[in-house]
């Protein structure tokens, strides 16, 4: 072993003995007083032997032995850190905003953040983190919650509702979509509920209010109805990528019902 790399162990357990997980290779570089290119080779060591994943080039976390199976720290733990790194402001939203209010009975496959403008997503180990962008996403309310390394932001369970409609492909479907709403219903904030419908495209609102009365939780619909009672609307596909020819079509919400719903309820 190296002098460098035991340089850097040593520099990983003061770091996790100050209560952090992620550090910079500029931040390893000054801890150790090496130059840039022996920090990066200590770095590669110490990947190499599973101690240490890089999410993002110059970015990395240390990688306690109950992860090193997964090759990284779960993403609940990096993203707010890396999120702070980048300088973005963002929030965990769909599937995963959904799993946080405790509405999914499946585990993510992914970890999704929104953000405001577009970003490559990462894959660290067996950790995938996909990233979504909306432009008023400033304007989201959130939560925050804890996890084993700090705080993340979680987009409200309101929020929550209407993008897991509003981005149903990336939510596993209007099934998928539609069971999540049956089990978020009790979580939202009927006020900021209606300031999100004020804030989201209209279409979001009336595919959430027929699938909210189509799985039963008729105090959501309600409150969707009421907030489009004075809007001009158009007819939509339920399912956007179909088409709608022929298709029966919902008056209470102006959707074209061009699929069937199986939800998990």
């Amino acid at each position: 072993m190296t002098s460098e790399t035991k340089s850097a162990r040593s520099f990983l357990t003061h770091l996790q003995a100050g209560g952090r997980a992620t550090f910079t290779t500029e931040e390893l570089s000054k801890g150790l007083g090496r130059s840039l290119v022996a920090s990066r080779a200590a770095l590669r060591r110490l990947r190499a032997a599973g101690e240490v994943a890089s999410p993002l080039r110059g970015f990395h976390t240390v990688v306690p032995p109950e992860y090193r199976a997964l090759g990284s720290l779960p993403a609940d733990q990096f993203v707010p850190d890396l999120m702070a790194h980048l300088g973005e402001p963002y929030y965990a939203t769909l599937l995963t905003a959904a799993a946080f209010h405790g509405a999914s009975h499946q585990v993510p496959q992914l970890f999704q953040v929104m953000l405001a403008r577009r970003r490559r997503n990462i894959q660290c180990g067996s950790v995938r983190v996909e990233f979504l962008s909306r432009s008023d996403m400033a304007a989201t309310p959130l939560v925050p919650r804890n996890t084993n390394r700090g705080v993340l932001l979680v987009a409200s369970a309101a929020a929550t509702a209407l993008e897991v409609v509003g981005y149903s492909g990336r939510s596993g479907g209007l099934d998928n979509v539609a069971t999540i709403l049956g089990e978020l219903a009790e979580e939202i904030d009927e006020d900021e509920l209606r300031a999100e419908i004020e804030r989201a495209p209209k279409a979001w609102a009336q595919r959430l209010g027929y699938l909210a009365e189509h799985v039963g939780a008729g105090d959501l619909a309600r409150v969707v109805e009421q907030q489009l009672h004075d809007k001009e609307t158009f007819w939509v596909a339920l399912e956007p990528s179909l088409e709608t020819g022929g298709m029966p079509g919902d008056q209470r919400w102006k959707v074209a019902v061009n699929t069937t719903l199986e939800p998990d309820l």
